[in-house]
């Protein structure tokens, strides 16, 4: 099994916003994404890319995630924001409005000769109708070794916008073909996948609705815009504790003399495979990596 690495809540912070980049470091978000592209006005770019580099190359975000969302690669200001920030080692290069696989080849090469280390990764935001038509082979680019890619992030906002569809219709019915597109690539070649943003921070009950929806898709976690989502975040995206129990007691049940070598025994009045077993462990692994983040 890969590394687990809880994805539950990715809140977004404006690179430009130094009060907001040191209250990350407190908060119990699971990923910190610092914005060099929406959330940072161009006049302010050059002091924000050199405030960020700062940031991330002197750590201090503890075991929290941290990632930067560069602006887009072939632009000036991309170029100049991974010239920046891949000396500085974020966990991950997040690249906007990714619509095939070669800008995240090139990317990734560029890591290498910027002196990045290996453990920064990319992540790829989904932003288009192309990347949706091209989502197959966006994915598939986790299989060469120079493209890093580690996770997919779908921008709902960009995606209605280039779509001509409404966003705000309850179960965004619209849009849920083109999100289970996505998280099947996704899991297709076994990476993450992060739910895009809820636009109305203010509305608790809607955000815990489409957490509760993106959770059931099978989606790692949701991009937020505001502290107050981390918590609801968390809970939704995270294992119960009755999943966590039932995960041990499945594990417990396949290690049983009695079923060694069994590929599907009787578990509470039901039948289990062996793939529940592997599902069972990866539950345990996310509930021992979340306890680990709050050690």
């Amino acid at each position: 099994m890969s590394e687990i690495r809880p994805r539950r809540s990715v809140l977004s912070m404006p690179g430009s916003n130094a009060r907001a980049l040191e209250k990350a470091r407190t908060l119990p978000t699971d990923v910190v994404m610092i914005d060099l592209e929406d959330a940072v006005a161009p006049e302010v770019r050059t002091q924000a890319r050199a405030a960020v580099a700062a940031a991330v190359a002197a750590r201090g975000f503890g075991r929290r995630e941290v990632v930067v969302r560069i602006n887009a690669p072939d632009t000036p200001a991309g170029e100049a924001d991974l010239a920046a920030i891949a000396p500085a080692g974020p966990d991950a290069i997040v690249v906007p409005k990714v619509s095939g696989p070669d800008v995240l080849v090139s990317v990734g090469s560029r890591l290498r000769r910027l002196g990045a280390p290996d453990r920064t990764r990319l992540w790829a935001m989904i932003e288009s109708p192309m990347a949706i038509i091209e989502i197959g082979s966006i994915a598939s680019a986790a299989r060469d070794v120079d493209s890093r890619l580690a996770c997919l992030m779908v921008g709902p906002n960009d995606l209605a916008k280039s779509s001509r569809l409404r966003l705000g219709v309850p179960g965004r019915a619209a849009l849920l073909p083109w999100l289970m597109t996505a998280l099947v690539a996704a899991r297709a070649y076994e990476i993450d996948i992060v739910d895009g943003i809820y636009n109305s921070f203010t509305d608790a009950e809607g955000f815990r609705a489409e957490c509760e929806q993106g959770r059931d898709c099978g989606f790692d976690g949701k991009m937020l815009i505001h502290p107050s989502q981390i918590e609801p975040a968390n809970a939704i995206f995270g294992p119960t504790a009755e999943e966590i129990a039932e995960a041990r007691a499945i594990i417990a049940a396949f290690a049983a003399p009695e079923n060694a070598g069994r590929g599907v025994i009787p578990f509470r009045g039901r039948m289990v495979e062996r793939l529940h077993a592997v599902e069972a462990g990866r539950t345990v692994a996310m509930a021992e990596a979340i306890a680990a983040l709050s050690a």
